[in-house]
């Protein structure tokens, strides 16, 4: 950016507080963004994850970290918001067999109303979020498909793409494997122990290591080295 006055671009990023949306966080850093962070309580069970996403927030260096409190406990339908068992010790083909029960109804197009509505407001026309088609437990709101679709969406449905310019949704980790985003997060400088990434965490934060998303973060880091 030339001339002294020169403004930063601003972005939204989704931080839950885990490896991903960490990630997600300082690369958009890195590219030059002034980065609005948007957590979520939402009912989930692994709540401790907020704790790591203002850790995150701060480590990585964005400007401003809003948690927004939404209720998804009123709707449940996932083991996260539900008092149903979150799955443990699957193997890999378990976990891309079907739709796991950890998916929450909606969950991205929910998370993404907010955070555009949130970027309108403060002027960022860019939103980052941290989903994954590789090393995923197939959920059908992480596919580029839907993240297409939305960003289609966010350009019709509000003034600021109308009007004012183009809104992009990132998805930097969108091809990488588990061990790829570590070795991102590494390059970046984030401090990956910040990050918790356990679906049944205990209430000391302390991740269960055998669900799905302890499993996929365990096999990157050993394929990372």
């Amino acid at each position: 950016m030339s001339g002294s006055n020169a403004q930063p671009r601003r972005a939204v990023v989704l931080l839950s507080g885990g490896l991903d949306s960490a990630v997600t966080a300082a690369w958009l850093c890195r590219e030059g963004f002034a980065v609005h962070a948007l957590s979520f309580e939402y009912g989930q069970r692994h709540s401790v994850e907020l704790h790591a996403a203002a850790r995150v927030a701060k480590q990585v260096g964005v400007v401003e970290h809003v948690v927004q409190r939404i209720d998804l406990r009123a709707f449940g339908g996932s083991a996260l918001t539900a008092d149903i068992a979150v799955p443990k010790d699957r193997s890999p083909d378990q976990m891309t067999g079907s739709i796991p029960i950890t998916y929450v109804p909606a969950r991205n197009t929910i998370f993404l109303a907010f955070a555009l509505a949130f970027a309108e407001v403060r002027g960022a026309f860019d939103l980052g979020i941290g989903v994954n088609a590789v090393d995923y437990s197939g959920y059908p709101d992480c596919r580029p498909e839907f993240i297409a679709a939305f960003e289609r969406l966010a350009n019709l449905a509000t003034r600021a793409g109308v009007e004012s310019g183009h809104i992009r949704l990132h998805t930097p980790l969108q091809t990488l494997s588990k061990a790829q985003i570590v070795r991102l997060g590494r390059e970046l400088g984030v401090d990956l122990s910040l990050t918790i990434s356990c679906y049944d965490p205990a209430s000391d934060g302390t991740p269960c290591a055998r669900c799905d998303a302890c499993e996929l973060r365990a096999r990157g880091f050993a394929e990372a080295g």
